[in-house]
């Protein structure tokens, strides 16, 4: 029984790991949710993605498969004084969405309490085996 408790707090960390690192690209997308080009014309902040892949007969249940970007277009505004305004007087802007983030940001959230709970429910069960294991 030890063995399914064991490893049941084996997935839930990995699941904690990878909700963590979930919750700091939210926080990156966020934090750069207004940031423009340095560059007149130029590209903004692009949105990063995270995708994971998991492999349950491998040793560990879920890992991080690649933090990518977002190849969705950007927000182009027009804003002829702006320092990253183009020769038209446009400006692109991140193509990060605020409620999609915060959104995501809760569910990441969310997830990482639910592991959380799940490593300190299976640590009560192996107390609990190993005080009726004593007596």
């Amino acid at each position: 029984m030890t063995d399914y408790l064991s490893a049941s707090i084996r997935a839930a960390s990995a699941g904690l790991a990878f909700q963590s690192t979930r919750m700091r690209v939210i926080s990156e997308n966020i934090a750069n949710a207004d940031a423009t080009s340095s560059v007149v014309g130029g590209d903004p902040y692009r949105r990063k993605t995270i995708s994971f892949e998991t492999e349950l007969d491998a040793g560990e249940p879920i890992r991080i498969a690649e933090i990518g970007v977002d190849k969705r277009p950007f927000n182009v505004t027009h804003e002829p004084g702006h320092p990253a305004a183009d020769a038209a007087g446009f400006v692109k802007r991140p193509n990060v969405e605020l409620m999609i983030e915060m959104a995501d940001l809760r569910e990441a959230n969310r997830t990482y309490l639910a592991n959380l709970q799940m490593v300190k429910q299976a640590r009560e069960a192996i107390a609990a085996t190993i005080d009726l294991l004593r007596t």
